[in-house]
């Protein structure tokens, strides 16, 4: 019998409605629900394996102190005698909670509830920091309150979409795939693209502004000061809803004249630009990470912001800026006051009349005075001794945080320690004292909200494995042993919500945006059958936002003393950090198919297909420069630390800057975490760090052996001076690298993967070329290919990794395996473009030799780009490039 369970994606901001199905052998597959506004049936290609990431392998399943299992009384006993211990000897400053947008937001409620109102510190922050805190700053500073103004279907609506800082195709997917199906529904749609490498989005740009840097501020007040040259210029919306044009627009104006030198950008590219937004009404500008993990980041978002205002183009359909949050529930943990610079319920720590609005709703007996530090400078508060007890919950600070040596550095050397995880072994985790087992997705009970607005359930269909709880009911825990038990004697996660709507509609008349008042007093039932809704839903109608109303301010009522908008007055200005040592600008982001640090999507052999190892994107000019080839390894470094990684030379990455994934960790590379790279510097409002715009030096990795394996076991870590493991059907895969080389190969091999001395080797080894290769067989199981050269390997990967899951009795299939290459018989299907059906790129060519033009035919023959269509882009370059070489032979 198979029982489904309707839940939310994990993963991004986009919030997907997920259909789970649990058969009754306990296989669990996943498909997206179609009745949710978000997808509407849609997923991405990580959202489509999440049935992938379920095994218990590496789970934390019980809790440990000083790595020795014990109860969770013993646990809890000893993390609240500790708090308790340093807020009695240093004061409540002393503690830190430092958690994630990969909790549900009544986890983020109890947590933020006792940090602010029971300990009385708002050193509360969360992993939200990096990815959208200069937007909050920004809807602050503008709106009075952290709103975003818009819903999806102005995507759909708009004329002109811009994205800017958002490479929409792999980090959104879903939202992509409904622009693009709305372009081809009205083809006169268009879109630009603001970002400054050439990213897979651009495959449904009409244009693309490669801008330099940290030049958004300019681009946009240099727009501002072109709009207040034309009719476009709203003038009855800036008198009668905003304040501080006159101000905003003559800051804009000041850098007119340096507007190309500031953006990398022609004169002809920035008028074609301006006269674009100038000339339509419905316009939404979406932007993301490139926007605001910046120095300047919330100077950005207002720039964009104050051009919105000034054309009244905010709160209608089709029209607004558009926040695009990067983590499951990052609005969540905003809603609850999940920063160290907010209080629940959009209510601001600085006001005293919020903060004891806050102390009186919860009785609590101290309430937090002041803000708590951010993400940053709670990091250096750890290092240099004043946090002395710290809580990490559901996140990898070691991996994401900037100058991640020294996070780990401080973590390490913090007298207390305490991690909530789903996984045991993590860079974080191995510097905790407790570790407390934690409920992953598929266990966990509760809501979330997405880059809209929109509230979800995320629902239980798993039972929790071994003694794993829910973040709300260890925090819980924690307090009730702290002596405020009353507080948190929650039986379940519907009373946590209710208490949450109810604190939002609490004194509330309309005062505040976030007002989920009308679900005050919620039923465990209703709560268990509660349907995705947009906030604000009020217990009852006011002026300002009638029932039904999901749009805010088209017309006016911002959340200010006056309820009139601001203009913000922003400086642009030049942002050198390269210099002679370090001449390149480094930009870390995301792929397609893993998510943050890789805990859950390392997890799945399809999602690690696609990149199986850190690289860097590097423009073929610098390559050549540099003496770097296609596929070599390279070594960047900053002041602060070196990553080892794999070149990837291409023309879509612009000179004198690189790119690097964010998500490898030790766990799955030797160094292959670039935040170690990344300095602590923040923006000055938001204080969300600075990770696209770092200073590095590029050059060759030299070494004397490379190397590449398959392989039934993981290997041992620290095998090779470089080494990328991830993820195939029936084992792992591992690309590696020597200073020097073993005496012994089938010595190393043996000890790298504990294999028995009873099992024999098959080994060749090539005099001219020196090529070594050593395969070991258990009967017909193919157990390790490990296969060396003195440089990068040249061996057919994606068919190397199929050897593992065959039968070998044959000695012409052992023959191929040693030689690295199928038959003629055996087809091989490149490297792997399309996830979801792991289509590679030989396959999509000889589909387009063989008559295929398009990327529709190319789908109706292999099913590449038909599921989630992150992969479409690809396809299309494949396509393009296909189409140049066979017009070239045609031509000689």
């Amino acid at each position: 019998m198979m029982v489904e369970t309707k839940t939310t994606c994990p993963y991004c901001g986009v919030g997907c409605g997920v259909i789970a199905s649990v058969a009754g052998d306990g296989a669990v597959s996943v498909r997206g629900d179609p009745e949710h506004p978000a997808n509407f049936g849609r997923l991405c290609s990580k959202g489509s394996a999440l049935a992938e990431t379920l095994d218990l392998e590496g789970r934390l399943l019980y809790p440990e102190v000083f790595g020795k299992r014990v109860g969770w009384d013993e646990a809890l006993d000893l993390v609240a005698r500790k708090f308790s211990a340093a807020i009695a000897e240093h004061g409540p400053d002393s503690i830190a909670f430092y958690v994630s947008g990969q909790l549900l937001t009544e986890d983020y409620y109890v947590a933020n509830k006792l940090m602010k109102g029971f300990i009385g510190s708002a050193n509360i922050d969360t992993n939200s920091r990096l990815c959208m805190a200069s937007s909050v700053a920004g809807h602050r500073r503008a709106f009075g309150a952290d709103t975003v103004p818009g819903v999806y279907e102005d995507l759909e609506q708009a004329d002109l979409v811009i994205l800017t800082g958002s490479n929409l195709a792999w980090c959104h997917p879903v939202l992509y795939q409904r622009i693009a199906a709305a372009r081809e529904k009205r083809p006169e749609m268009k879109v630009v693209l603001i970002d400054p490498r050439r990213t897979m989005t651009c495959d449904i740009a009409d244009m693309h502004l490669g801008v330099r840097p940290d030049g958004d501020v300019a681009l946009f007040n240099g727009l501002l000061a072109y709009l207040a040259r034309t009719s476009a210029l709203d003038d009855d919306f800036i008198r009668d809803h905003a304040n501080g044009f006159a101000e905003a627009l003559a800051a804009a104006q000041m850098g007119e004249a340096d507007i190309p030198s500031l953006t990398g950008l022609s004169s002809e590219e920035i008028e074609a630009f301006y006269r674009l937004f100038e000339t339509t009404e419905k316009v939404v500008t979406c932007y993301s990470q490139g926007v605001n993990q910046s120095s300047s980041g919330t100077n950005k978002v207002n720039a964009i912001i104050n051009c919105h205002l000034a054309t009244g183009r905010i709160g209608r359909p089709g029209t607004g800026p558009f926040s695009l949050t990067g983590q499951p529930n990052a609005m969540g943990g905003r809603e609850v006051g999940g920063l160290a610079n907010m209080l629940a319920a959009h209510m601001e720590i600085e006001n005293p009349t919020h903060r004891e609005r806050v102390r009186r709703f919860w009785n609590a007996p101290v309430i937090a005075e002041k803000p708590g530090l951010k993400a940053v400078d709670m990091f250096r508060a750890v290092a240099d001794g004043r946090i002395k007890a710290l809580w990490i919950m559901g996140t990898n600070p070691v991996v994401s945080m900037p100058d991640a040596d020294g996070v780990a550095d401080a973590i390490r050397n913090c007298p207390f320690v305490v991690v909530s995880d789903i996984m045991r072994d993590t860079d974080t985790t191995r510097y905790a004292h407790v570790l407390l087992p934690a409920a992953g997705w598929g266990e966990k009970d509760g809501t979330v909200t997405n880059s809209e607005r929109r509230i979800s359930r995320q629902r239980p269909f798993l039972d929790s494995p071994g003694e794993a709880r829910a973040d709300w009911r260890i925090i819980g825990g924690v307090a009730t042993r702290m002596g405020f038990g009353k507080a948190f004697a929650y039986e379940n996660p519907a009373e946590i919500f209710a208490e949450h709507a109810a604190l939002s509609g609490f004194e509330n008349e309309g005062e505040r945006d976030f007002d989920i008042g009308g679900y005050t007093g919620i039923s465990g039932a209703d709560y268990n059958g509660l349907k995705p809704f947009q906030w604000p839903v009020p217990a009852q109608n006011t002026p300002l936002c009638p029932g039904g109303t999901f749009r805010f301010f088209g017309n006016g009522g911002f959340y200010t003393s006056d309820r009139k908008a601001r203009f913000i007055a922003v400086q642009s200005a030049a942002t050198e950090r390269t210099n002679p040592d370090f001449p390149l600008v480094l930009n870390t982001g995301r792929i397609r198919d893993q998510w943050h640090t890789m805990t859950r999507t390392g997890k799945s052999a399809r999602l690690s297909a696609h990149f199986a190892e850190p690289f860097a994107e590097i423009n073929p000019a610098d390559a050549k420069a540099l003496g770097i080839a296609d596929a070599a390894l390279v070594r960047i470094a900053s002041p602060y630390g070196e990553v080892h990684v794999r070149a990837l030379i291409t023309g879509r990455q612009s000179r004198s800057a690189v790119f690097v994934p964010m998500h490898w960790t030790d766990q799955f590379a030797s160094r292959g975490r670039v935040d170690a790279l990344v300095p602590s510097v923040t923006d000055s409002t938001s204080g969300q760090p600075a990770l696209k715009h770092v200073a590095v030096s590029v050059e060759p990795y030299r070494a004397q052996f490379y190397g590449f394996a398959v392989s039934a076991a993981r290997p041992a870590p620290g095998c090779a001076d470089y080494f990328a493991f991830a993820k195939v059907e029936h084992g792992f895969r591992m690309e590696c690298a020597f200073a020097e080389a073993p005496e012994s190969w089938e010595a190393w091999c043996r000890k790298t993967w504990q294999l028995p001395d009873a099992l024999c080797a098959l080994a060749y080894f090539d005099r001219e070329t020196g090529d070594r290769r050593v395969a070991f067989f258990e009967g017909v199981r193919l157990v390790l290919a490990f296969y060396a050269a003195r440089g990068p390997v040249a061996v057919s990967r994606s068919w190397a990794v199929t050897q593992l899951g065959l039968t070998h009795s044959e000695a012409r299939r052992r023959i191929a395996v040693m030689a690295g290459r199928p038959g003629m018989d055996q087809p091989n299907p490149g490297a792997i473009v399309c996830s979801c059906f792991s289509i590679g790129v030989n396959q999509i060519t000889a589909a387009i030799d063989g008559g295929c033009g398009s990327v529709e035919e190319v789908g109706a023959t292999l099913r590449a780009g038909t599921n989630c269509g992150s992969c479409r882009s690809e396809i299309r370059e494949i396509l393009d490039a296909r189409h140049r070489k066979h017009r070239i032979q045609a031509a000689e």
